[in-house]
């Protein structure tokens, strides 16, 4: 009957192999299938240690230079603890300003996270092909404004918030709670968002009746596009269920319910805009954004080119071409197809009707422009070009 030998024992009679039978090296590990480096070894062993030293032993390392020291892991675990929305990039960035100076990579602090439980690996989401990430290249182009419910007070109403994002900086523009989102506490607030930061090129929402009324049965123009059209802001509506466009008030909508709400219940209105607002400002100038380079979002808004707040405007807005620093100005096409430039009426077609076009000012010329098609040019025959003319003349 044959009998299985145990490592031990077969380990024992290579050694023998060598020392009693007087096999060379080379022979006993061919004999045993083995390399001459582990007959080597069980030799050396067993002179050590004897019969006992041929035994098993673990091949764990003694030693790992690149291990984690245990007092970061400690510091990564307390801080995930206190901040559960903080990932492994956040967490790098963290360490790295409270003055730590062999930073972990974000790699291994996520490898930490999972060891304590912390985090649970799952698969990543495909990005998909066509899809493409994009942003303003100066602060104050865009604004992306909407409105999110979920502020919930001790008397048991649900207020909503009307929230503001400076496209380039992710800069929190206004963030204002109302018992309901009407025209009137709305466009407060974003009046309130017009003196403290001036008054931007571009305001994107979504197609709700406080925002805009061109697809109601009867188009009408609501208080929000006329104030967007008296201070020559251009107006952009995202397509029909498309949030996508809007994705980066959305992701502020994430943080907002995660980091402020949390459902937490808020004494009153008062103390919930007021906690709001304290929220806002750590937001904006304390809390790194990951999609700036781990920057603030006041870090980017503030760096303007001149520094300035726009002034408000009646119906006009300036554009100055850096290129060749003529005027530009914008006009919101009436009903039947006409502008006005300089006291000077234009006719764009019926056609362009609630739309907006471009003027290119010249010394003697305007040229309309819809978008990169240029409508018409016309000379410029108004009382501006005529008073213009007499002042030089005094």
């Amino acid at each position: 009957m044959l009998v299985e030998l145990s490592k031990v024992e077969q380990r024992y009679d290579a050694v023998l192999s060598v020392i009693r039978d007087g096999l060379t090296i080379s022979e006993a590990a061919l004999a045993y299938g083995v390399s001459r480096q582990s007959i080597y070894r069980w030799m050396q062993r067993y002179e050590q240690g004897g019969l006992a030293a041929l035994a098993e032993r673990s091949h764990r390392p003694r030693s790992c230079p690149h291990q984690m020291d245990p007092g970061v892991e400690d510091r990564i675990i307390t801080l995930r603890r206190a901040h559960p929305s903080w990932g492994p990039i956040r967490l790098e960035h963290q360490l790295g300003r409270d003055g730590l100076k062999a930073v972990p990579s974000h790699m291994a602090i996520y490898r930490a996270l999972v060891r304590h439980h912390l985090i649970e690996p799952k698969a990543k989401r495909k990005k998909l092909v066509t899809y493409k990430r994009w942003e303003r290249g100066r602060p104050m182009e865009l604004w992306q404004m909407d409105i999110v419910g979920g502020v919930l007070l001790a008397d048991g109403s649900e207020c909503k918030v009307l929230t503001g994002v400076d496209d380039h900086s992710r800069f929190c523009v206004c963030a204002g709670i109302m018992v309901r989102a009407t025209a009137r506490p709305v466009c407060g607030f974003l009046a309130q968002a017009f003196e403290r930061h001036g008054v931007p090129e571009e305001i994107l929402t979504d197609n709700g009746k406080v925002f805009t009324g061109r697809f109601s049965l009867k188009p009408v123009e609501v208080l929000f596009d006329k104030i967007c059209r008296e201070n020559g802001i251009t107006h952009r509506l995202t397509a029909p269920a498309s949030p996508t466009t809007t994705g980066k008030i959305e992701r502020f909508h994430r943080t907002f319910r995660t980091e402020f709400l949390g459902g937490q219940i808020f004494s009153s209105l008062r103390v919930a805009q007021r906690q709001l607002d304290a929220w806002v400002s750590d937001y904006n100038t304390n809390r790194p954004h990951q999609s700036l380079g781990m920057a603030t979002p006041a870090e980017r808004f503030e760096a303007r080119t001149d520094g300035s707040i726009p002034a408000l405007e009646p119906d006009l807005r300036l554009i100055t071409d850096e290129r060749s620093g003529e005027d530009w100005v914008s006009r919101h096409v009436t009903v039947n197809g006409v502008i006005s430039v300089s006291n000077q009426a234009l006719s764009v077609g019926k056609h362009r009707a609630g739309t907006v076009v471009d003027v290119h000012v010249l010394e003697n010329f305007l040229e309309v422009w819809d978008g990169p098609e240029l409508v018409k040019s016309v000379l410029r025959t108004s009382k501006g070009v005529v008073r213009k003319k007499r002042a030089e003349v005094h």
